[in-house]
């Protein structure tokens, strides 16, 4: 009984020690690439041909219109950090994948909001649209299916399919302009409110150049449309710089101000300032 016993227990042993690892046939793979502002990125697994016909009609490893989900092993995910257009649709920010439908002379692709891994799942869905793309043969054998982004400017580029003989090109294009213009003409245009007024609490905050906290907030205060928060502001510099008369208006002006949008907090404050300010 115990030999019997000692067998197993070494059986055991070498079978939780022998487990061998090795590496995938479809190894995972990710793209990254900043296009323009808009960052893409692509996790796929990369299946080889090793030796079989891939797209074929009939006696291909994918046959000519069988969904194929792009890739091996699961759902392929494209990520992208901000509005594009792919094929001439636009997509906003997020996560997408794509099923593929090979065919001789083109292929339909169909995008779907990411939701799961599992590549069956969005089959019977409806596509959020379906891209038929030209293939263009290569003249080279390709062995490992790849994506990658190619052909990239300012505002555009390439997301290319390649495996076995055909390649496959989709137009991604960005909506940098308007974005870049209007950032560029509020910069010739010079800092708005909220930009002086950052850089006067900063100063005040800070300890820093009182005189310039006040000219920035001036900017600010000097428009009859000034919330609560920046006049009780202007106060607190005046106050601060020793102008304890024009610190007194300023006071005054910013409790008005807080009683209109009830701010409580502001109303507190600016009260005490009145009363410190009123005060020889």
């Amino acid at each position: 009984m115990k030999e019997t016993l000692t067998v197993l227990m070494l059986c055991m042993a070498i079978s939780v020690n022998a487990q061998i690892t090795t590496p995938h046939l479809s190894p995972d793979a990710m793209v990254t690439q900043k296009v323009g502002l808009v960052d893409i990125s692509i996790e796929y697994s990369r299946p080889g041909a090793r030796g079989r016909a891939i797209f074929d009609a009939k006696s291909g490893l994918l046959p000519y219109g069988e969904f194929w989900r792009t890739g091996a092993n699961t759902a392929t995910k494209i990520s992208f950090s901000d509005s594009i257009s792919v094929g001439g649709h636009a997509l906003p920010r997020g996560e997408y994948t794509l099923l593929s439908k090979p065919g001789a002379t083109e292929w339909q692709i169909s995008w779907f909001k990411y939701e799961s891994s599992n590549w069956t799942s969005y089959v019977s869905k409806p596509a959020l649209f379906v891209l038929e793309v030209p293939v263009t043969a290569i003249s080279h054998h390709v062995e490992t299916f790849g994506i990658r982004i190619e052909d990239i400017t300012m505002n555009s580029a390439s997301m290319v399919l390649e495996w076995e003989r055909t390649r496959l090109v989709i137009p991604l294009k960005l909506y940098e302009d308007r974005k870049i213009l209007s950032s560029i003409e509020r910069t010739l245009n010079g800092p708005g409110k909220a930009e002086y007024f950052q850089a006067a609490l900063y100063l005040h905050e800070s300890g820093g150049d009182l005189n310039k906290a006040l000219e920035y907030i001036r900017k600010v205060t000097a428009y009859e449309n000034a919330l609560f928060f920046e006049v009780t502001r202007e106060a607190m510099i005046l106050r601060d710089l020793g102008q304890k008369g024009e610190a007194l208006k300023s006071a005054k002006r910013g409790l008005s101000l807080s009683k209109k949008v009830r701010s409580a907090d502001f109303i507190r404050l600016n009260n005490k300032l009145i009363k410190e300010l009123s005060t020889d």
